[in-house]
C-alpha cells in the first residue's frame, strides 16, 4: 500500500493551472505551518533573546547564496532554456540540464568554501552589533550552513525541471522534508549539540529536500552524464539571463542584510522579532500568491515563446485578479487577529505577552503591505517570461537605498516619542513598549514592497499595451468594499466570542481565531457574491472542478 501511494506520488501530473496552484497552495501552506512549529520550537526554548538573533543571522548569507546564485536565478533561467529544447529534443534538453547540474555543484562548492574561509569578516560586516561571543557562536552557525546552499542550488534546479513535466506534487512536498529536517533539529541535535545542532537541523533538511526529488527526476528519463562543458551555447545564455536576475535577487537580499544591521544595533531580540513576524507573513504569501504564480510561469513562457501575447495577458490578468481576490481580505481579516495568531504560533515557554504584543505589531504591519508582496512575484514572472531579467533586477536595485533609508528612518523616529511614534503605538496597540523602534524594520520593508509593486506595473503597462486596467480596477473595487465590511464583520465576532470565552488557553485562543476568522472569510466570500466578483464564481467553479481530485477519483 505504502510503495503504491509513493508511486502515485512520484508520477502525479497536474495538467492544468489551477489544479497546479491547488497543490502548490495545499503543500505550500502545510510547509510553512511546519515553519511556524520550528519557530514556536525556538521560541518556547529560547525566548526573544540573543539566540534568536543569532540564529536568524547565521541564516543571511546561506540563504543570499542560495537565492542569489541558484533558487532564483537559475530557475527563472532554466524553464525557458529547457523548454525551448524540449520542444526540439528530449535528448538536448537533458543534456543541458546534465551540463548545468555538474557545472553548478562546481561552482557552488567553490563559492561556499571561499566565503567559509572569511566568515568571520562577513558576520562582521552583517551583524555590526554583535560582539563577543555573539559574534563567535553566529560565525559557526553560519559555517555549518554553508552545505545547505550546495544542496538545496541543486534541488531547485531539479524542481524547475520537474515542473516543466507538471510534476509538481513531488515538487511541493520537497519544501515540507526541508522543515522536518529543521524541527528534528531542534527536537534531536539541539539536546546533544547544544545551539549548533539548529544548523545541521537546516543541513539535514536540505539533503531531505533534494534526496526526495531524485526518483521523480530519473523516472522521467534523465540520467546524469559526466559533461562539463563551460562554452555551451545553453549554458551561456543561462549565464545571461542569470545575470541581472542574480543582481535583483542579491538586491532583495541585501535589503533584508540591511534590516539585519540595522536590527544589529537594536536591543537584544530585534532581529528575532522581526523574523518571526515575517515567517508568520509568509504562509499568507505561499498560500495564495506563490502557488498561482509558480504555476502559470510556464504557461506564461510558453505562450511567450509561441508569440501569443494574447493570451499571455489573458492568463497573467486571471491571476492578478485571484491573488488581489483572496489576499487582501485573508490579510485583512490576519490583521484584525494579528495578537491571537501570534500567540497560537509562538506564545510556549519563554515567549510572553510582552514578546507576544511587539511581533503583533511588526505582523500588522506585513499584512498591510501583503498584497504588494504577493503580486510582485506574479509580475517578476510575467518579466521573466518574456525574457526580461533586467526590468525586476533595475527596481529591486533601487529598493536597496530605499529599503535603507526607510529602515533608517523610521527606527530614527520610532526611537523617541513624537507625533508619529505615539500614533503608530496606539494604532497598533503597544503604548509604552519599550522597544517600538524594532516596528520600523517591518514598516521599511512594507513600504518598499508597494514601492517597488508600483514600479513594476507602470513598467509592465508599457511593454503590453492591452493591459486590462479596466477590468482589474472593477474587481479591485468591489473587493476593497467587501473587504472593509468584513473587517467590521470579523472584530465583532471577535470581541463577542472572547467574551463568552473564560480563561485565556492556547485551545480558547485558538477557538476564537478559527471561528472569528472562518466567519469572517464567510462574510467576505458572501458580500463579493452579492456584488457579482466574478471571482466568486471562478472560485466556485475550481473547488467543484477539483472535487473528483480530492476524492481521488481524477483521472489522466
Amino acid at each position: 500500500m505504502l510503495k503504491n501511494l509513493l508511486k502515485k506520488i512520484y508520477n502525479h501530473e497536474a495538467k492544468n493551472i489551477s489544479l497546479a496552484a491547488l497543490i502548490l497552495s495545499v503543500f505550500s501552506f502545510l510547509s510553512f505551518v511546519l515553519g511556524i512549529l520550528r519557530d514556536r520550537l525556538l521560541t518556547g526554548r529560547y525566548g526573544l533573546g540573543n539566540e534568536l538573533d543569532v540564529y536568524y543571522t547565521a541564516f543571511r548569507i546561506p540563504d543570499f547564496v542560495a537565492m542569489v546564485l541558484m533558487t532564483g536565478a537559475i530557475g527563472v533561467a532554466v524553464i525557458p532554456i529547457f523548454t525551448k529544447n524540449l520542444i526540439r529534443s528530449r535528448k538536448e534538453a537533458f543534456n543541458y540540464i546534465s551540463n548545468l547540474l555538474n557545472l553548478a555543484l562546481v561552482g557552488l562548492i567553490i563559492i561556499c568554501g571561499i566565503l567559509f574561509i572569511f566568515t568571520p569578516q562577513l558576520i562582521s560586516l552583517i551583524a555590526p552589533g554583535f560582539s563577543g561571543e555573539k559574534r563567535e557562536i553566529t560565525t559557526t552557525l553560519t559555517r555549518i550552513m554553508f552545505l545547505s546552499p550546495i544542496l538545496m542550488g541543486i534541488s531547485n534546479i531539479i524542481s524547475a525541471i520537474l515542473r516543466v513535466f507538471q510534476r509538481f506534487l513531488i515538487t511541493a512536498l520537497a519544501p515540507i522534508v526541508y522543515n522536518l529536517g529543521s524541527i528534528i533539529g531542534i527536537i534531536f541535535f539541539v539536546p546533544r549539540m547544544g545551539i549548533s545542532g539548529l544548523a545541521w537541523g537546516i543541513v539535514l533538511g536540505a539533503i531531505l529536500h533534494l534526496i526526495i526529488q531524485l526518483p521523480t527526476l530519473f523516472k522521467i528519463g534523465f540520467k546524469i552524464q559526466n559533461v562539463f562543458n563551460f562554452l555551451d551555447k545553453e549554458f551561456l545564455l543561462t549565464l545571461k539571463l542569470t545575470v541581472p536576475r542574480a543582481i535583483g535577487l542579491a538586491a532583495a537580499q541585501i535589503n533584508l542584510v540591511v534590516i539585519t544591521i540595522i536590527g544589529s544595533t537594536l536591543i537584544p531580540g530585534s532581529i528575532g522579532v522581526f523574523s518571526l513576524a515575517n515567517d508568520l507573513s509568509l504562509p499568507i504569501i505561499g498560500l495564495v500568491a506563490i502557488p498561482f504564480a509558480i504555476a502559470v510561469f510556464p504557461a506564461l513562457s510558453l505562450a511567450f515563446s509561441k508569440g501569443d501575447k494574447k493570451e499571455m495577458l489573458a492568463k497573467f490578468t486571471s491571476v492578478f485578479r485571484q491573488i488581489l481576490f483572496l489576499i487582501i481580505p485573508i490579510s485583512a481579516i490576519a490583521f484584525i487577529l494579528r495578537a491571537h495568531l501570534v500567540r497560537i504560533a509562538f506564545g510556549a515557554g519563554k515567549f510572553d505577552w510582552s514578546a507576544t504584543k511587539l511581533t503583533a505589531a511588526c505582523f500588522g504591519i506585513f499584512m498591510l503591505s501583503l498584497f504588494a508582496q504577493g503580486l510582485i512575484y506574479l509580475l517578476a514572472k510575467a518579466f521573466y517570461a518574456m525574457h526580461d531579467t533586467k526590468t525586476p533586477a533595475l527596481i529591486s536595485i533601487i529598493s536597496i537605498a530605499s529599503t535603507a533609508a526607510f529602515g533608517y528612518f523610521f527606527v530614527w523616529a520610532l526611537g523617541f516619542q513624537n507625533f508619529f511614534s505615539i500614533l503608530l503605538s496606539q494604532f497598533l496597540k503597544i503604548e509604552g513598549m519599550q522597544n517600538l523602534a524594532v516596528v520600523g524594520l517591518p514598516l521599511a520593508i512594507s513600504l518598499n514592497a508597494v514601492l517597488q509593486l508600483f514600479l513594476l506595473i507602470v513598467i509592465f503597462k508599457k511593454k503590453v499595451i492591452n493591459f486590462h486596467t479596466k477590468e482589474i480596477l472593477s474587481s479591485l473595487k468591489k473587493v476593497l468594499v467587501a473587504t472593509f465590511l468584513t473587517i467590521f464583520f470579523t472584530y465583532f465576532v471577535r470581541q463577542v466570542v472572547g467574551g463568552y470565552i473564560g480563561e485565556k488557553t492556547f485551545l480558547t485562543i485558538l477557538f476564537q481565531a478559527l471561528i472569528s476568522g472562518g466567519l469572517g472569510f464567510s462574510f467576505y466570500l458572501l458580500a463579493t457574491y452579492i456584488f457579482k466578483s466574478p471571482e466568486v464564481k471562478h472560485l466556485k467553479n475550481f473547488v467543484l472542478s477539483q472535487v473528483g481530485f480530492l476524492n481521488g477519483k481524477n483521472k489522466k
